[in-house]
């Protein structure tokens, strides 16, 4: 690994997995597709429940702050526990989306995880990138 690690939140890697474009905002939007084509495999990420680099550019993040905390904070919690990662792990992001790949999306649990999300139908109609 090598740089700085990038901040990103768990549930994120299962958001870029089904992006096709869409998003909260048009910045939104070209932002997150800034990034899936700036993350290397390995490129290290630091996982966090909080605000992350795809959040810099969300319309929801108040000050730092999701709109539902709570709601994302969840989606997070799910991943690390069922990826097997904790709270402020660096690893490499590809390692990383092969875990979320393997663990949660292969095994057919994203739908339980993300059932509040308004992208879900979204996610649902496409193939994941990380397959």
């Amino acid at each position: 690994m090598s740089g700085k690690p990038l901040p990103l939140r768990p549930h994120h890697g299962m958001c870029m997995a089904y992006f096709v474009g869409l998003g909260y905002s048009g910045g939104f939007s070209a932002h997150m597709a800034e990034l899936l084509e700036e993350l290397a495999p390995g490129r290290p990420v630091r996982l966090t429940v909080g605000t992350d680099a795809v959040c810099s550019h969300c319309p929801n993040n108040h000050g730092g702050v999701c709109h539902k905390p709570e709601r994302v904070a969840g989606y997070d919690r799910a991943v690390l526990e069922l990826c097997g990662l904790a709270e402020g792990q660096v690893l490499p992001f590809g390692a990383f989306t092969g875990l979320v790949q393997e663990k949660i999306l292969a095994a057919g649990l994203r739908p339980g995880i993300c059932k509040g999300c308004q992208w879900n139908e979204v996610c649902a109609s496409h193939a994941s990138r990380w397959a």
